[in-house]
């Protein structure tokens, strides 16, 4: 179990910034919320950059160009609609 956890730290890593992201965007912060989702695509994005293909775990599932533009549509979107949605009126 545990050289499980060592050889998947970039995916755990990736997969907690977005259940946490989606713990802010449930407590009422959606725009937060999603910012910390578009932040853990990024890091993912650079992460699978950074690290060879046995190093990146189950962030490597494609070729390591296609994860990548992949990872980069999904980061910039993400970011770009979260800031996009305009703030509640309250």
């Amino acid at each position: 179990m545990a050289g499980i956890l060592r050889r998947e730290w970039p995916l755990i890593t990736v997969l907690g910034l977005v259940i946490l992201g989606l713990v802010v965007v449930v407590s009422g912060h959606f725009r937060k919320g999603c910012v910390v989702i578009a932040f853990a695509l990024f890091l993912a994005l650079f992460l699978r950059v950074l690290l060879p293909a046995d190093g990146a775990g189950w962030l490597a599932v494609r070729s390591k160009r296609v994860d990548i533009v992949v990872l980069a549509v999904l980061s910039s979107a993400t970011t770009v609609l979260s800031l996009w949605v305009p703030p509640p009126n309250n």
